[in-house]
């Protein structure tokens, strides 16, 4: 569990990198590329494993959602927020998936979240705050930051409706390399037809940089990352997997500071302290009590007296 989830933090924590060199190209074909090679990869690997593709309609109904809410309209959702809202903020604010998976999972599961899920995750959700005091001190609703924020809060909880269709899907027992490439086939088909009614121009930028960077994010960031993170949501549940979202920030500072000299001040160390401790306390288990050993039983059993046999001798015992 423990790989599953720090390969999802670190490859998600390390993909703004590889954002960087994509801003040559409109966000959302960047997005739609990403996703089209993606299902590429993953429809071959299927087809060279010979994987069973074939699933009911009621299963690709739901691949179909989520294609739709984890692969493509919650990115559409978070590149316009993006315009009113620093990267920082959208970090904030998406970290509350965290919580929106808490809820769905309530209302389509019927599952409870644990009581030390709940105080890890406001834990973890303090410390990101933290970490971005200043961009949550500098938003401004008057300056379009509530239709970001409107927004960006619309695209967390779709994505998180994603999750939702996912836990469904492993319920069901569709794998999930199979249901990502469905899904994100899917998703693709929405992306590309939303570029074509926005009037997007599709272009494509042949530096090598621009590859890498496409080809990183195709097989690592969506591949890779995302079956990790939906293996990890099958078998810990939407509300703890989620959490990783609250540390993806986290990793990106680490590698800021080395790529781009960032500087750390006292409350984004105190906000990084506060996550590395939400996390702890989410992903450990409670140790349950040791049964009693046979004496221990035996010493706590209440006394009783033995059953004469009738039948017997009145000094002889029943066995």
């Amino acid at each position: 569990m423990f790989g599953l989830y720090a390969a999802v933090v670190l490859i998600w924590g390390s993909t703004w990198i590889a954002i960087q060199y994509q801003l040559s190209v409109a966000p959302e074909v960047a997005v739609a590329l990403r996703f089209a090679l993606a299902t590429l990869i993953l429809m071959a690997w299927c087809l060279v494993r010979r994987l069973p593709m074939r699933f009911s309609l009621r299963d690709h109904f739901f691949m179909a959602v989520l294609g739709v809410c984890l692969f493509s309209l919650n990115y559409v959702l978070i590149y316009v927020a993006s315009v009113h809202l620093t990267s920082g903020l959208l970090a904030v604010v998406f970290s509350t998936i965290v919580i929106m998976n808490m809820i769905n999972g309530v209302i389509f599961f019927r599952r409870r979240p644990e009581t030390r899920t709940l105080i890890g995750a406001m834990i973890g959700l303090s410390g990101i705050a933290l970490v971005f005091a200043d961009d949550l001190a500098a938003f401004d609703l008057a300056s379009g930051g509530s239709i970001g924020l409107l927004v960006s809060l619309v695209g967390a909880y779709i994505a998180s409706l994603g999750n939702m269709a996912s836990a469904r899907n492993h319920a069901r027992g569709v794998p999930v390399m199979q249901a990502n490439a469905f899904g994100m086939l899917y998703g693709s088909i929405l992306l590309f037809a939303y570029i074509g009614l926005a009037g997007i121009p599709v272009t494509f930028d042949t530096s090598p940089s621009f590859i890498a960077a496409l080809v990183y994010l195709a097989l690592f960031g969506s591949v890779l990352a995302f079956g990790f993170y939906l293996t990890l949501l099958g078998r810990i549940g939407p509300d703890r997997a989620a959490y990783s979202s609250v540390m993806f920030p986290v990793v990106a500072l680490l590698l800021s500071t080395w790529f781009e000299d960032f500087h750390w001040t006292s409350h984004i160390i105190w906000g990084v302290g506060l996550t590395l401790v939400g996390n702890v306390v989410i992903l450990t288990k409670r140790v349950p009590k040791p049964a009693a050993t046979v004496l221990e039983q035996v010493a706590a059993a209440p006394a009783t007296k033995p059953a004469i046999n009738p039948t017997t001798n009145p000094g002889s015992v029943k066995p």
